[in-house]
């Protein structure tokens, strides 16, 4: 099938490359030239594992192209996919601005039935935006009786295991209450379906809040979890006790009840804060969405209190060893990631850091640019250098099991906060170190 899609960020470009690799042809647009020229050349603009050959395998064999050209990218397309960004507002919701600049650019070039689909993460209710945005377009062109269809397609990505996630969905979901739109999409999707049936199709609205309700639950979970470390360490228990005690229920489970310093990046931040103003504009209170958006704001402090408590409240002229600064493993991303809050606070303090994480270097260069309090160091074990302490925000693989020896002996104090509790506390006290994690005492 030929299939145009608009955005190349982490939604369109993995979308638009396991695509071309089941065997649709495929054209990505961006209005970023630069980005579809660096895409051309096989530079491929985020980290995520498994996109760079996947891109480069099916560009090189012309089933993924990039383009700039909304006229020959239109006329490309049966189906067209939105997947461009909806960054929060000022007031915290979904702008939509760019979902709907897209489908007046597709209706400005429509000259046949098309199938327009949402898969951008939006609010309940885009669709029908995006239907009057084009209806209106083809009206100002004279061709009002020009037919279409609106779908809602969400994507249930995660950062960091995208592409696997994209190719091997647990579930595809499909808004349309049209049954040729159904058949067409099933015909899209068919390469990806084959092992058990995935597709659940239901109305658009119902697909549209599935995805904000997917993501809030995790959310949910993540902030309530958080919850109860903080309880655990008033109470004298330890959270990892506690986590494997109740995700052993199955009616539970062990996904996103990993105590820590909070959830950041691209989805859940903006999500939780996009269903709390739609909540109001309807006048209903969602006080549960609230109570997780307080804490998680909340828990991106505690290390920093930890911090604060064991030196007293003076950190000035004190130097920090940071390894992580992406807010999650296998990703650059550092969109509402903890490890921020922590610095800036540190920053705040009269303190320094010197941070190590193994693929967001770049991008914390891009925000925070050249800091005389901050040193961007090029392996974990060169961040500890005469450092106070050591400061774990983010739970790479490569975190888990580092030469303790070493770490004493580059440190000036053999201190750990530890935001993920990667290490056993009594391990940690025989080894000689003075030892903070989450929820455990």
């Amino acid at each position: 099938m030929n299939v145009t899609v608009f955005g190349t960020g982490y939604v369109g470009l993995v979308q638009g490359a396991v695509l071309a690799n089941a065997g649709h042809q495929v054209v990505c647009i961006d209005v970023d030239s630069h980005k579809i020229e660096r895409l051309k050349e096989g530079h491929i603009p985020i980290y995520e594992p498994g996109l760079e050959s996947l891109v480069k395998e099916n560009y090189a064999e012309g089933r993924l192209e990039f383009t700039t050209n909304a006229v020959s990218a239109v006329a490309h397309g049966d189906i067209q996919f939105i997947a461009v960004g909806t960054p929060p507002d000022e007031d915290g919701s979904a702008d939509l601005k760019y979902v709907l600049a897209v489908a007046e650019t597709i209706a400005k070039h429509m000259d046949r039935h098309q199938i327009v689909i949402d898969k951008s993460t939006v609010p309940v209710g885009t669709a029908d935006k995006v239907k009057a945005r084009i209806a209106e377009t083809l009206a100002a062109r004279g061709i009002a009786d020009l037919t279409f269809d609106v779908v809602s397609n969400p994507e249930f990505l995660k950062e960091g295991s995208a592409v696997a996630d994209c190719q091997k969905p647990d579930r595809i979901v499909i808004g349309t209450d049209s049954e040729h739109t159904e058949e067409v999409m099933r015909e899209l999707y068919a390469p990806f379906n084959r092992n058990h049936e995935k597709i659940i199709v239901m109305d658009v609205r119902s697909a549209e809040l599935t995805k904000y309700a997917a993501n809030c639950m995790l959310a949910t979970k993540i902030s309530f979890m958080n919850e109860m470390a903080n309880l655990a360490e008033r109470l004298g228990a330890d959270i990892e006790m506690v986590r494997q005690g109740i995700g052993s229920d199955p009616r539970i489970g062990y996904h996103f009840i990993y105590p820590g310093v909070g959830y950041g990046g691209s989805c859940f931040p903006k999500d939780v804060q996009a269903l709390i103003r739609t909540a109001d504009v309807i006048g209903f209170d969602a006080k549960v969405l609230k109570a997780v958006e307080a804490r998680n704001h909340e828990q991106k402090t505690t290390l920093f209190q930890k911090i604060q408590h064991h030196y007293e409240g003076d950190l000035q002229g004190k130097t920090f060893a940071l390894w992580g600064l992406a807010f999650k493993p296998n990703t650059d991303d550092m969109r509402e990631a903890p490890s921020r809050v922590l610095m800036e606070a540190l920053w705040q303090a009269g303190a320094k850091v010197q941070a190590y994480d193994p693929e967001a270097m770049e991008e914390t260069q891009r925000i925070y640019g050249n800091r005389d309090d901050l040193s961007l160091c090029g392996t974990k074990e060169a961040a500890l250098k005469s450092a106070d302490a050591l400061i774990i925000v983010t739970e790479w693989k490569s975190f888990r099991a580092p030469d303790f020896e070493l770490i004493k002996q580059q440190l000036s104090q053999p201190i750990i906060f530890d935001g993920r509790n990667l290490y056993e506390p009594k391990r940690m006290s025989k080894k000689g170190f003075i030892y903070y994690s989450v929820g455990r005492t």
